[in-house]
């Protein structure tokens, strides 16, 4: 069954790419509207799971990726992409001597079925300290404003680090690939 990856991410896409399985992609087109009284891990499930479901009319018989990532702060306030740099510096600012949850929503739909399987995988960065002018040399040399929290982790966003925790190193940069082998598994697909 062709595997479809709902993202025009290319991160995601890279990530996919490990797993060194024959796959396309396209972006869907949902509203990520945050709904009230949502909780963070319901938003990414739920787009998550509308990203997949958008593109089975168009790819019947497909296996697809959904997935979407939102950073929540100690305090719950959730992070998004900043998109210029004074958001970016203020959501580096708050993230400073702080923790910050990542949570990546996770969905693999059969298209031909119906079947989803859904997930949430978070992940938590606890930051160091961070001055203005820290805060100003790494992103102007990284500019990192399509990412949800400020930073690529991949790149020199880690030296803004003091510590990681979780279980899949991946889920950060947006796809967990832990839990999609096991999603994949599930329908079948060996790996390796």
């Amino acid at each position: 069954m062709p595997l479809l990856l709902a993202s025009s991410s290319p991160y995601r896409r890279e990530l996919l790419a490990r797993l060194q399985l024959p796959f396309s992609w396209q972006s869907p087109s949902i509203d990520e509207t945050h709904r009230p009284d949502e909780t963070a891990t319901e938003l990414v499930k739920r787009l998550a799971e509308e990203k997949a479901r958008v593109l089975a009319t168009s790819h019947p018989n497909h296996l697809i990726i959904g997935s979407d990532q939102v950073a929540a702060l100690d305090d719950g306030q959730i992070l998004g992409k900043p998109h210029d740099l004074e958001r970016a510096q203020a959501q580096l600012r708050a993230a400073s001597g702080s923790s910050v949850t990542f949570l990546t929503g996770l969905a693999l739909l059969d298209s031909a079925s119906g079947r989803c399987q859904v997930d949430c995988v978070p992940f938590t960065v606890h930051f160091r300290q961070l001055d203005e002018a820290q805060i100003l040399r790494y992103l102007q040399r990284e500019q990192p404003f399509d990412c949800a929290g400020s930073f690529k982790s991949e790149g020199l966003g880690i030296s803004l680090f003091r510590s990681t925790e979780g279980e899949d190193a991946t889920s950060l940069i947006g796809l967990p690939l832990i839990r999609l082998v096991d999603m994949l598994l599930n329908e079948g697909i060996e790996i390796p």
